[in-house]
């Protein structure tokens, strides 16, 4: 049996109507031209989150960054990764610059596990741009009786 995959485009076939066509091609002449088009995007900080019984494992893609720029908050089930970018590129022809991007700025990601973390056994790890960490899951706590009177 063979499978074959569409891209599912809801808007696909009102665009083949010569009037939204044309509403298209206004925006596209709004892009960006010159120097502003050779910037290069921040990019996000990309994520892996694998678990088993005992504890999470995040790998985030951060490159680029020192170790000391990069700050992770856990707070019950809610971990934010944060680090500090800065990015420079000149281009000189002999003593005089003809092109600086200076780029100073912050990335941030959040997210939700669906189980709380022992942050007092957390961990990080930052080599090669890539920051694993280690967040052992909290053990749930007992269920507590009340006592009907």
């Amino acid at each position: 049996m063979a499978t074959n995959l569409t891209r599912f485009d809801p808007i696909g076939e009102l665009r083949r109507m010569t009037p939204l066509r044309a509403f298209e091609d206004i925006f596209s002449d709004l892009a960006p031209r010159g120097g502003a088009r050779d910037l290069q995007e921040i990019p996000m900080i990309g994520l892996d989150v694998s678990e088993n019984d005992q504890a999470y494992t995040v790998r985030a893609e951060i490159p680029g960054v020192k170790k000391e720029d990069i700050k992770v908050e856990v707070q019950g089930n809610r971990v934010s990764i944060s680090a500090e970018t800065r990015r420079e590129d000149q281009q000189k022809q002999g003593e005089r610059v003809v092109r600086s991007e200076l780029y100073y700025g912050q990335q941030q990601r959040t997210f939700m596990l669906d189980q709380d973390v022992d942050d007092a056994k957390a961990s990080a790890r930052y080599v090669d741009g890539v920051l694993e960490l280690s967040l052992p899951k909290k053990a749930p706590g007992g269920a507590s009786k009340v006592q009907v009177s």
